[in-house]
């Protein structure tokens, strides 16, 4: 199954001519290419397939994301930590 995962956007630069991003998965923090969602800014959450920022979410549809991966158990098919009792807002990065 193919998902799309939201995080946070901590870092903005440009690598080989495209525009690059670090994102924080709630601790785990990976690049991702920012090129189809030039408005992402430091700070913004985005939801990341396959290494792209494919849309801009708000931070509390972020949340409720984490919510039904947790719920669903696809939380621990992906690189990400995950909390026993379901992934709660305030393990959200901020």
């Amino acid at each position: 199954m193919c998902l799309g995962v939201p995080g946070k956007v901590i870092d903005v630069f440009e690598e080989d001519g495209i525009r690059m991003g670090t994102v924080d998965f709630g601790g785990i923090r990976r690049k991702a290419c920012l090129e189809y969602a030039p408005e992402v800014e430091v700070g913004t959450y985005v939801v990341i397939h396959v290494g792209f920022a494919i849309s801009v979410v708000d931070e509390e549809e972020a949340a409720r994301s984490y919510e039904l991966l947790a719920a669903m158990g696809n939380l621990e098919n992906i690189d990400m930590p995950q909390d026993p009792e379901g992934v709660r807002p305030e393990s959200m990065p901020r």
